[in-house]
């Protein structure tokens, strides 16, 4: 009894792992993410001067697919030779962490 439960268990942790390392895989990928239409407001929310904002920022696919209101496999399928590209639509909080460690890495 005690080997088939140790044997349920380990099969269970290994179904989670696989999952949780295809979506890993999933958002390898960086998008580049087209801020201009919420520069003011990711300024807003990380305080700091708009003017430092950039334009375009580089995502994982997860987070563009949320801000541009697009299905990761769409993104995942454009160009293969290049980088995807999106406009954002909406903000987030991991769109600001992004942004904002951007920012830091550049100084």
């Amino acid at each position: 009894m005690m080997t088939r439960r140790c044997i349920a268990i380990a099969a269970v942790a290994a179904i989670g792992l696989g999952s949780t390392m295809a979506a890993q895989a999933q958002q390898e990928g960086l998008v580049n993410v087209d801020l201009s239409n919420l520069r003011a407001d990711i300024a807003k929310d990380i305080n700091v001067n708009v003017s430092q904002i950039p334009v375009n920022a580089q995502v994982p696919v997860g987070i563009a697919a949320n801000v541009c209101g697009v299905d990761a496999n769409v993104l995942a399928r454009q160009d293969k030779g290049s980088t995807p590209s999106c406009q954002a639509k909406n903000k987030s909080q991991a769109l600001n962490q992004q942004v904002q460690r951007q920012l830091v890495a550049q100084k």
